[in-house]
């Protein structure tokens, strides 16, 4: 489990196709010594289990492994060499939660449809796909490429949010434009209380 508050702008070193689906080195700022092989790791919104990892003069870095199912729901099928990523690692028991419970479990790709920059901030509309519009909401919370963001406003499938110069800073979000496709993760307490709406109503 996450909280959507990226700690560390990866750089993707390397991609191979694989018979499970495609292996990814990540250079990292993290001490690979920290976390085991089998740890999780949010990559750009997308958890995923380190599979090798080292320490290097040449800066650190591990590898993942993504799916056939991660590559037909996520960008992550697009990643290429060079490429930057928001990491975060998991979750520890009694740290500060900054942003919102994240599972790293992508609904969808959003669109973006609309970029828009003022001095101070940064406006970002997206197209969600149909099945998560249900679940995004004026002033909740989404996780878009692992950053945890609060929704501005919502109309239809659009919904909007606003980026401040730190989030611009530390993220990949001063790289992206309209037409770019973004892993989106709904709140999953938004998904729980649909879950229990429908089964009230078939009760």
């Amino acid at each position: 489990m996450f909280t959507g508050i990226v700690t560390d702008l990866g750089e993707i070193l390397a991609t191979d196709d694989i018979p499970a689906g495609k292996r990814t080195r990540i250079r990292t700022a993290y001490d690979t010594d920290s976390f085991d092989i089998g740890a999780s790791i949010s990559c750009a919104g997308v958890c995923h289990t380190v599979t090798a990892k080292a320490n290097s003069s040449n800066g650190n870095w591990f590898e993942v492994e993504s799916a056939a199912e991660t590559l037909a729901l996520t960008n992550v099928s697009d990643w290429k060499t060079g490429q930057k990523l928001n990491l975060e690692r998991s979750l520890t028991m009694g740290a500060e939660l900054g942003g919102h419970l994240v599972l790293g479990h992508v609904d969808g790709l959003a669109t973006v449809t609309k970029r828009e920059d003022h001095p101070d901030s940064v406006y970002f509309q997206f197209g969600a796909p149909l099945g998560a519009a249900p679940f995004i909401a004026k002033k909740g919370s989404v996780a878009l490429d692992g950053t945890s963001l609060t929704v501005n406003e919502v109309d239809g499938l659009l919904f909007s949010v606003f980026l401040i110069p730190h989030t611009l800073e530390v993220t990949t979000w001063s790289e992206r434009q309209v037409g770019d496709k973004i892993n989106l993760e709904v709140d999953m307490m938004a998904r729980y209380a649909a879950r229990l709406a429908e089964f009230s109503k078939t009760g």
